[in-house]
């Protein structure tokens, strides 16, 4: 499968400046930015700002990012699932992960991760992709937030949709463990049925275990 990716970008103004939001962005354009110092949901910020560089320069690897002036405030990862998880398991070409979206607490609340999504699915080549995403309120800033796991997850949620990612039932016990976390996914224009069945069959692995 060939991995087509074609850049496209869109201003949004907030009370704190206008953002742009880009992408997909090469590994030297990244390399090129600053890395906002509240980034750090998943790892410190120069170690998450290296592991956004690796994952641009991979074939499938998607990197959208929020910039003010020369400063990434946020952004959004796509690329294979962890070959660790059951995702990974139907070996299949066509399905990404939304493995990561962040903004930093300054700009939450200006719809920043709703554009992110929408400048992702700029490109027509997403809908050769079945892309899913698994929410997991551990990885959820509810202390900053101040917000209840279920609040949180009401705001994931619709920030999901903005992309065209919709909830999807699953037996995954991980994302069993607890009622707020989901998988969601978006189901490309151009994905055939036998894509979707495998889909299915790696959502409920364990229907016939007793």
């Amino acid at each position: 499968m060939k991995h087509k990716k074609t850049y496209n970008a869109k201003e949004l103004k907030t009370p704190d400046g206008t953002l742009i939001i880009e992408g997909p962005i090469s590994s030297e354009s990244l390399k090129g930015y600053d890395f906002h110092e509240d980034l750090i949901a998943f790892r410190p910020p120069e170690q998450q700002h290296t592991a956004l560089i690796g994952i641009a320069d991979l074939p499938e690897g998607r990197i959208i990012i929020a910039r003010h002036q020369n400063t990434i405030v946020g952004y959004v990862t796509f690329l294979y699932p962890d070959p660790l998880e059951r995702w990974s398991e139907g070996k299949m070409e066509n399905l990404i992960e939304l493995g990561a979206i962040e903004v930093i607490p300054k700009f939450r609340g200006c719809a920043v991760g709703k554009n992110l999504l929408k400048v992702s699915m700029m490109d027509d080549a997403m809908e050769d992709y079945l892309i899913i995403t698994t929410e997991y309120y551990w990885h959820w800033d509810l202390k900053g937030t101040k917000l209840n796991v279920w609040e949180y997850r009401k705001i994931m949620e619709k920030m999901m949709n903005a992309g065209g990612l919709e909830w999807y039932a699953t037996d995954d016990p991980e994302i069993c463990s607890h009622p707020a976390n989901c998988l969601m996914a978006r189901i490309g224009k151009r994905i055939d049925l036998e894509t979707v069945q495998k889909f299915d069959r790696l959502r409920f692995m364990n229907r016939f275990m007793y």
